[in-house]
């Protein structure tokens, strides 16, 4: 039965045509994938199917829902509709939930909003679901705030209040863009499984294929507002017709080239960083008033070396250690105990002078480049902004100099340096806070999720950029990532983290073809691939079509 039909959709922003004649339809039961870059109109779409356009928008177009006509139904009969019939899944849970609120309490306020039931009956309703999506009270107390949760937890939370009232219809925009592998595997069996057993229709909308091969019955394509194919989705992926489908099938699974860097006639690279020893504990609240303090221990005994001109690739869950170890190696964070060694000179005991021009050759690129710019400064400031640790002191000339040359280096004009970050897609941005980095000429950049959040096509201009600049620059790379196939595009060497311990290290492709322990090998099987998906989602065809 088809649940959702949406026939000739256009939004308009003053004179900007934002949706251009977009047409779908989802079944009951069925998951649809919505893929494209950033800017295709794919959230524009879903915004626009639960009428939760921007003000000044204007929408054309028919869209039908269950039997109604969606554009003919008044405010208060849309508001019956969302979170009722149709529900959305938003691809920031820590942004979507309130910080002020319990988690039990949110879901019980979606519950309340749409139900006439008494307290003890939106009580046990938030605790079913929260079952239902795997968060028992003994793991996950429904008395906790969002900031206490995982990653995960949240996203689980965001779901429940999704489906604690059975819509027909979920939307999810990007619901496993910030998770690491194992998770985002729970999160979309999960999805699977709510499909499957209450008969919900799925709009899936994401920039990973090998997400949407795996999840989606049909495959919609966008871009510049307009679905430009379409089909069931192993015969689209298989025959392909239009350039931009190809185009991102191809980056899906685009490796940068990368030079030998092992040295040829036997000789050992000089150490660039050494981590060695490190331990971190936290203390934890006590369970009673006068009961002894209990320590959780984040990282046990951690020890890495980084060599000049090499690409180390540092992997885990979320919570496994790495962003705490990078915290440390970039002297942002003491240890408990333990050394970090920067060029042969202990960083973490340099004080004055010797410390800033350490913290020089030390750069962090982040994952969201516009939560890490002031948005009031224009581009050439914010890139200058490393410039107060050179003890050189640069003229202004001297620097915008360099700025200029930085931008170059990344692929944008020096032109750009007099605009702000917001004129710029994330992919642009992410090359401006790869040029922030670049600007004192650093010897290691240490890179933390820098490419997780963006779309197919921008990561692999991203990879290609950060491959270039490693041969040309000789700079060193720590990459961290939950994504296995970007650490496998660009390292040379990879450590695997696990509960504050490394488990597992080596030269990355041997790592990959022959992993030795079963943390690394769960790791590899829950990260997808486009190829796995299809063969697998053709293997479940076939057996259907032998079963009926």
């Amino acid at each position: 039965m088809t649940l959702l039909t949406v026939e000739g959709l256009t939004v308009s922003i003053g004179e900007t045509r934002i949706l251009d004649g977009v047409s779908l339809s989802v079944d009951a039961g069925e998951v649809l994938g919505l893929v494209g870059e950033s800017g295709s109109g794919k959230s524009m779409t879903a915004l626009s199917i639960m009428h939760l356009l921007p003000q000044g928008a204007v929408a054309g177009g028919t869209m039908i829902f269950d039997g109604k006509t969606l554009d003919a139904l008044d405010e208060d009969t849309l508001c019956g509709l969302r979170g009722n019939d149709i529900s959305m899944i938003f691809q920031e849970p820590m942004t979507a939930l309130n910080p002020v609120m319990t988690i039990g309490a949110q879901i019980v306020e979606a519950v309340r909003i749409h139900r006439r039931v008494s307290d003890d009956e939106a009580e046990a309703l938030m605790r079913d679901v929260l079952l239902r999506v795997d968060l028992p009270p003994e793991e996950c107390p429904p008395e906790r705030y969002p900031h206490e949760l995982s990653g995960g937890q949240r996203q689980r939370v965001v779901i429940a209040m999704a489906i604690v009232l059975k819509p027909k219809l979920i939307i999810a925009d990007e619901p496993t863009t910030a998770l690491d592998v194992t998770t985002q595997a729970l999160i979309l069996d999960l999805l699977r499984r709510l499909v499957a057993e209450d008969d919900i229709g799925l709009i899936l909308i994401s920039h990973d294929l090998g997400v949407v091969a795996d999840m989606a019955d049909r495959v919609a394509i966008m871009r510049n507002g307009a679905i430009v194919e379409s089909g069931e989705t192993v015969a689209l992926f298989r025959t392909m017709q239009h350039p931009y489908s190809r185009m991102l099938r191809d980056a899906s699974t685009y490796r940068p080239a990368l030079r030998q860097r092992v040295p040829q006639d036997g000789t050992q690279r000089a150490p660039l960083l050494e981590a060695r020893a490190i331990v971190q504990h936290y203390r934890l609240p006590r369970a009673t008033l006068f009961g002894p303090p209990t320590w959780f221990r984040a990282l046990d005994d951690v020890g890495l070396t980084i060599h000049r001109g090499e690409n180390l690739g540092l992997v885990g869950e979320s919570g496994s250690g790495k962003s705490t170890l990078a915290r440390i190696i970039l002297a942002l964070t003491p240890p408990v105990s333990g050394t970090v060694m920067l060029d042969g000179r202990d960083f973490l005991a340099a004080r004055g002078p010797g410390k800033r021009d350490l913290r020089r050759h030390i750069q962090a690129v982040f994952q969201d480049p516009y939560g890490s710019f002031d948005p009031r400064y224009h581009v050439a400031h914010l890139i200058a902004e490393p410039f107060h640790l050179d003890d050189s002191h640069p003229s202004a000339a001297e620097r915008r100099r360099r700025v200029d040359e930085a931008l170059t280096e990344v692929g944008l004009t020096a032109a750009d340096g007099d605009k702000y970050p917001h004129e710029f897609s994330g992919g642009q941005r992410q090359r401006l806070a790869i040029a922030r980095a670049l600007v004192t000429r650093p010897s290691l950049i240490v890179l933390d999720e820098a490419v997780s959040a963006l779309d197919v096509s921008s990561r692999a201009q991203v990879l290609d950029l950060l491959a270039e600049l490693s041969d040309r620059l000789r700079v060193s790379y720590l990459f961290i990532a939950h994504d296995l196939s970007v650490v496998r595009a660009v390292t040379d060497r990879v450590v695997i983290m696990r509960e504050g311990r490394i488990v597992e290290h080596g030269e990355t492709e041997a790592v990959f073809a022959n992993p030795r322990h079963p943390y690394t090998a769960a790791l590899i099987a829950a990260t997808p691939n486009l190829e796995r998906a299809l063969a697998a989602r053709t293997e479940r065809n076939l057996q259907r079509a032998t079963a009926e």
